[in-house]
């Protein structure tokens, strides 16, 4: 190895922002690799991910992988176990429906989370894809760098425990019923920032569970600890849950699906929520 390329190597291993570098702890490359790299790239002034690729060495979801690290973004490689496919944020962040979520994202920023921190995600029936784009939007807000928890208060149904690969049980209902604590949230490694409380053993009266003054005591107390709280919850037109929670939290969105939704579906829910005294922020076409 010439001097030049030595010292080049060098600084690709020593600098913990160099995508190289990256591509070096993932154990995708070698130092031996990371030269003939850099050869091909001085060569055909190629970037460096462009020349590794050339090589055959990674692939590109290896260079995704590396970047997102580069840039302090929570991404996972799209053969991860770490989470279900169904987290297209944490998985497909170049994909056009991530594009559509991040879309999504801001305009709940601006209309909602710049004054509060807390939302409700529903549906008016099954099956509609509520579950998830909580899911991916509370990845989304972890990916901003905000201390995000995902709440899957659907304690009849609960879906979020298999998409993120954890035990279902202690969690929210315990808490309410004063079974467990806080410490029952759990921290996703594989996803800096986000944080999520499954819904708990599967209790035999959700609705009075969701009702008790406890459910406002814990929301307040979890409020002071994050940035972004979302709220997976049943269906609206299924049971009072969802009616309870909004009347808890202020504010709702609502995922229909193409095809599938009715109209007159989405005005009782609105309906629902004039009631509860709480706010439509917006209202989601999923498979649009």
């Amino acid at each position: 190895m010439n001097s030049t390329l030595t010292s080049q190597v060098k600084e690709v291993a020593s600098n913990q922002r160099n995508i190289g570098h990256a591509l070096l702890d993932n154990g995708k490359v070698s130092v031996e690799d990371v030269e003939n790299i850099l050869k091909l790239q001085h060569e055909q002034g190629l970037r460096f991910g462009d020349a590794a690729i050339k090589l055959g060495l990674v692939n590109n979801s290896d260079i995704l992988q590396a970047l997102a690290q580069q840039f302090d973004h929570a991404w996972l490689p799209a053969n991860s176990e770490a989470v279900a496919p169904e987290l297209v944020a944490a998985i497909q962040p170049d994909s056009p429906v991530v594009e559509s979520l991040r879309l999504l994202r801001s305009q709940l920023t601006l209309r909602w989370f710049s004054k509060h921190k807390s939302i409700v995600i529903t549906s008016p029936s099954e099956g509609q894809g509520a579950s998830h784009i909580a899911a991916n939007l509370a990845v989304m807000f972890a990916q901003l760098g905000q201390r995000t928890l995902l709440i899957d208060a659907d304690l009849r149904n609960p879906r979020q425990h298999t998409m993120f690969r954890l035990p279902s049980n202690p969690g929210l209902s315990d808490i309410l019923a004063g079974r467990a604590n806080i410490q029952v949230i759990h921290l996703v490694d594989a996803l800096k920032n986000l944080f999520v409380l499954t819904a708990g053993t599967i209790p035999p009266n959700p609705l009075e569970l969701l009702s008790r003054p406890v459910m406002p005591e814990f929301l307040n107390n979890m409020a002071n600890q994050f940035d972004v709280i979302i709220i997976d919850s049943p269906p609206a037109l299924s049971c009072a849950d969802a009616q309870t929670l909004s009347a808890w939290i202020g504010g709702t969105v609502v995922v229909t699906r193409r095809h599938h939704t009715k109209l007159a579906d989405v005005d009782a829910v609105k309906q629902q929520l004039t009631i509860a005294g709480a706010e439509l922020v917006g209202a989601v076409l999923n498979d649009y």
